[in-house]
């Protein structure tokens, strides 16, 4: 989007009420918990919560999604289908208003991860080139006024990527290449034994800039998350036997390449080699993972790998920072806060929806 058409967009929102005071961080101390969630049906809904329960919106949806992307200034947020889903979904997050149904083009499908830029002019989005099953690109999006428009895609260095984040001079792009193909309308892989998952670094215009691989060809690369100081941390889903002893949780630190976290072996066995949210909470040098098949929540400090919390949440799911510590929801159970900033996490349980939540939060 040119800069005047920003500003005008902006100006507009100011006039509406749109931007003046748009903070939902500061809508009487209440964060905006946004999720994917089901009913009891099956029907698909894109939510709004604040943290003491009220409601903000529950726009139903045709396609079940999977993560948001929140806009970095204005009042919305597209809902990413879930893999492999066609459809993603803009909202204005002040009612829950669908402004725009964004279709994958011929060919391609979601994977469930997308995020704007600091200037919010531009969004990417992982998907697959189905033509070529497992191709990952990079589909770049223009807001243009209230609606995204596919202006080109770049290739996402490996197969089957997933999600996506900035690095902290928000010019570098980070992507979990999952490596493992599908094809479309499909969720079965189709390389199991030949699986090339990867995590890269690339700049915005798609020049590869770093790639790092784990050594077990079975280990998925899938979910991530980066510190302020860029410390990457990576969440994998293990494709081989569960006896066999993963890298579930891995870790990328500044000058250096990606390796295992240091997991117990209680720990890494109760995963059943699935780990789903990864969180990093900055200031309290804070990592935060949900394991939905082990039925737990986990919080460890970044920098010793001490576990200072294991808890038991049946069909862990979610997981972002919040000023306090931790937010983390439930795909059978209640969602729960975690303040982390005294001698022990204090826990406690809010007043939201039990179950059906979908495996990621976002906080706004």
């Amino acid at each position: 989007m040119q800069r005047r058409t920003f500003l005008g967009l902006s100006a507009a929102l100011l006039a509406a009420g749109g931007l003046g005071g748009w903070s939902l961080a500061h809508h009487n101390g209440q964060p905006l918990l946004l999720s994917a969630r089901d009913d009891s049906a099956g029907q698909h809904y894109a939510v709004g919560y604040r943290l003491d329960g009220r409601l903000q919106f529950s726009t139903a949806v045709a396609q079940r999604c999977h993560d948001i992307s929140v806009h970095p200034a204005l009042p919305l947020a597209l809902f990413v289908a879930r893999r492999p889903g066609t459809q993603s979904y803009l909202l204005d997050l002040r009612d829950g208003r669908l402004l725009q149904t964004l279709e994958s083009p011929a060919g391609r499908h979601f994977y469930g991860h997308a995020l704007f830029d600091r200037s919010g002019n531009w969004l990417y989005s992982t998907e697959n080139d189905t033509s070529d099953p497992g191709r990952g690109v990079l589909g770049v999006y223009q807001l243009q006024g209230r609606r995204l428009q596919r202006q080109q895609e770049l290739s996402s260095h490996g197969i089957g990527p997933h999600q996506l984040a900035w690095m902290p001079d928000g010019q570098t792009l980070v992507v979990a290449n999952g490596g493992i193909r599908t094809e479309a309308d499909s969720r079965t892989p189709l390389n199991p034994l030949e699986m090339e998952s990867s995590l890269v670094l690339l700049d915005r215009n798609g020049t590869l800039l770093g790639k790092d691989l784990l050594p077990q060809r079975l280990n998925s690369i899938r979910h991530l998350a980066v510190a302020s100081d860029g410390t990457i941390v990576t969440a994998q889903q293990y494709q081989g036997e569960l006896t066999d002893n993963a890298a579930l949780l891995a870790i990328k630190r500044p000058g250096q390449p990606l390796q295992a976290f240091p997991l117990a072996d209680a720990q890494r066995q109760t995963m059943q080699q699935y780990c789903a949210s990864v969180a990093i909470h900055s200031e309290l040098r804070l990592i935060a993972l949900s394991a939905p098949r082990g039925n737990r929540l986990f919080i460890w400090n970044m920098d010793n790998g001490r576990l200072l919390l294991e808890e038991h949440l049946p069909d862990c799911a979610g997981v972002a920072s919040c000023a306090d510590g931790f937010v983390a929801s439930s795909g059978v159970s209640g969602c729960r806060a975690y303040d982390c900033r005294g001698s022990s996490i204090a826990r406690q349980p809010l007043q939201l929806p039990a179950g059906l939540w979908d495996n990621h939060l976002r906080l706004a």
